[in-house]
């Protein structure tokens, strides 16, 4: 079983080389990838708008960028989003980010996509959150058009190149793995239809989790492709927001026993949130290493 760290964007506040030294630590310990999340903007509640999940001073750095600068100092760890919300960007311009981005890293690089579920940040970027699914599979065949095709011509209902190249390619070409997250049944169904793998979270058991990767079996054999060349990676637990949340981290056996539970059910991959980490009282760069090494030790001992 591989191992994820979702990178905790709060890392920043010990300074640039805070962010270089704990990028270093993930790879030197051990952990095959590492993802980072996406927001650009966070809204503050108004009288037509609710508070949202998360508080709109949350430091979140821009992902691809984060991500840029943690390929110059490692060699190999892969680097995703887990993840970016595809639809309220560009697509053409993203296209170019991630081609740089693992072509610079020499092809480290695995994009995470969903839609999303902040309307106010689409209207911030100026784009329509209520059309965002339609366009996020559009989007996705533009990305690989892109990366794959040395003239680009695509006539979508939203997107459209004419005559276009873009270069250089992503060394993976136009197979840069796609995962898509997300549990709704238009997400598994994109997972199916269009992904490489999936990002799962919030998944409590192994009734839950079949459920769903049998859907996204059956929405990927309907559409022509291999069932089986399915990734599946699961989330160990979100960023808590309560008190016993907050203690789950600190309590390595339920880190571990979780992580069994994942591969049980199926998964390839675990994601170890940093973020959690931190919350659980890892206040430090320092602090959140030593957490991380440690249950790397004891997964390590406990999983294939």
């Amino acid at each position: 079983m591989k191992l994820s760290v979702e990178f905790p964007n709060v890392s920043y506040r010990e300074g640039p080389s805070g962010v270089i030294r704990l990028a270093k630590a993930i790879e030197d310990i051990g952990y095959d990838h590492i993802d980072i999340f996406d927001h650009v903007v966070m809204g503050y509640p108004t009288p037509t708008r609710p508070a949202g999940p998360y508080p709109p001073g949350m430091p979140i750095m821009e992902a691809l960028m984060a991500l840029s600068y943690m390929a110059a100092v490692t060699s190999r760890v892969t680097l995703g989003t887990e993840v970016l919300v595809l639809p309220q960007r560009e697509p053409t311009l993203v296209a170019k980010q991630v081609s740089t981005l693992d072509t610079l890293s020499g092809g480290r690089v695995r994009l995470g996509i969903g839609v999303g579920w902040q309307e106010a940040e689409y209207e911030a970027l100026g784009e329509s959150f209520h059309t965002r699914g339609k366009r996020m599979d559009e989007a996705i065949q533009l990305l690989r058009t892109y990366w794959g095709e040395p003239q680009v011509d695509f006539a979508g209902q939203y997107y459209r190149a004419e005559a276009m190249g873009m270069e250089p390619k992503p060394p993976q070409g136009a197979r840069l793995p796609i995962w898509i997250g997300g549990n709704s049944p238009a997400a598994l169904r994109r997972v199916g239809r269009l992904g490489d793998g999936w990002l799962a979270n919030h998944i409590d058991d192994a009734t839950e989790a079949q459920q769903a990767m049998d859907t996204i079996r059956r929405h990927a054999t309907e559409a022509g492709r291999d069932p089986q060349a399915i990734g599946w990676q699961g989330m160990v637990a979100s960023p808590p927001r309560d008190a016993e949340g907050k203690r789950f981290y600190m309590e390595h056996e339920r880190v571990v026993a979780r992580v069994a539970a994942l591969q049980a059910m199926g998964f390839q991959w675990a994601s170890l949130n940093a973020t959690a980490i931190f919350q659980s009282g890892a206040r430090s760069i320092s602090a959140i290493i030593d957490v991380l090494a440690a249950l790397h030790s004891r997964l390590r001992a406990a999983i294939d």
